[in-house]
């Protein structure tokens, strides 16, 4: 159980998911104890044991999970996490919550970061995150992606040109990330469109998942003055709420408290420039159990 917050880190990065990383930790462990105590003795390295039977699990989900999401209504983003000492599990927060069920957040887990590896075949997802973000050599990432050393070079090589492909530039520090998303609530809950727009760059992308599960715009939306005059829209309609600041997968964002639940996470990536690229709008009351007592 000692590997537990190891193999909870990888399953999360490679799943995007925070169930499905409980799902893989929790197979993990029980293939584990359904070994004998002498076959557990014969393992030299237990670690490395549970980390290579953690990978091809996470491989055959993510294999599995293209189909899934090609029936998920509308657009599916990765579960948010919100910062350590906001946590919630269960019902249950604070003391009662265990360290090593915590996610650790660094730029592997931002909300950009794992959008680009949904664009990744499996086999690229697993050997980047073991390798680049792991450390894991390359002999020990292809005996869980089943491919040869090389291959899996290959693989994580490919998987670093989408991410380069996707990046926008060198983003701001987080103090001044945190300032455009702190100016980006006010001028939302001032409904000044105007500021909206300025803050938003002239092709920014606004993309909402419900799931089915809560109402959102089943597809992105394009463009500054689009996505301005959507958000104020929705200022206008949505009943009686509270923005809060908060940090999602470890950058500056917000999350929309109405009737006592959180209802909606967003998450931002922010330019050079100071300007939003990217609104990342998760409404999927499933995906955000850890933002709320059960």
């Amino acid at each position: 159980m000692s590997e537990r917050r190891q193999l909870l880190n990888l399953a999360y990065r490679l799943t995007g998911s925070l169930a499905d990383a409980e799902d893989v930790v929790q197979e993990t462990c029980t293939r584990w104890y359904l070994m004998s105590p002498a076959e557990q003795e014969a393992i030299a390295s237990p670690g490395a044991w549970l980390t290579k039977v953690a990978g091809r699990i996470c491989l055959n989900l993510l294999g599995s999970a293209r189909a899934r999401r090609e029936a998920y209504v509308g657009e599916w983003i990765p579960e948010p996490l919100p910062a350590p000492a906001e946590w919630i599990a269960g019902a249950a927060a604070g003391p009662g919550v265990d360290p090593a069920d915590r996610i650790t957040l660094d730029e592997s887990v931002t909300m950009a970061f794992l959008v680009v590896f949904e664009s990744m075949t499996p086999a690229e997802r697993v050997a980047f995150v073991l390798h680049d973000v792991f450390r894991y050599p390359f002999a020990e990432v292809a005996e869980i992606v089943g491919r040869s050393p090389a291959a899996c070079r290959q693989l994580a090589t490919s998987a670093r040109r989408r991410i380069a492909g996707a990046r926008t530039g060198a983003s701001p520090d987080a103090s001044r990330r945190a300032s455009v998303v702190r100016r980006f609530k006010a001028a939302w809950e001032a409904q000044d469109i105007e500021a909206l727009i300025g803050l938003l760059d002239p092709d920014a992308t606004a993309i909402s998942d419900g799931g089915g599960r809560a109402v959102a715009h089943l597809l992105p939306i394009e463009g500054a003055e689009r996505i301005a005059r959507l958000y104020l829209m929705i200022a206008r309609l949505a009943p009686p709420r509270t923005i809060f600041e908060r940090t999602v997968n470890g950058q500056p964002g917000l999350a929309v408290e109405s009737a006592g639940r959180i209802e909606t996470v967003f998450a931002f990536e922010v330019a050079a420039d100071d300007r939003i690229t990217h609104i990342w709008a998760v409404r999927n009351p499933d995906k955000l159990r850890p933002w709320h007592p059960a």
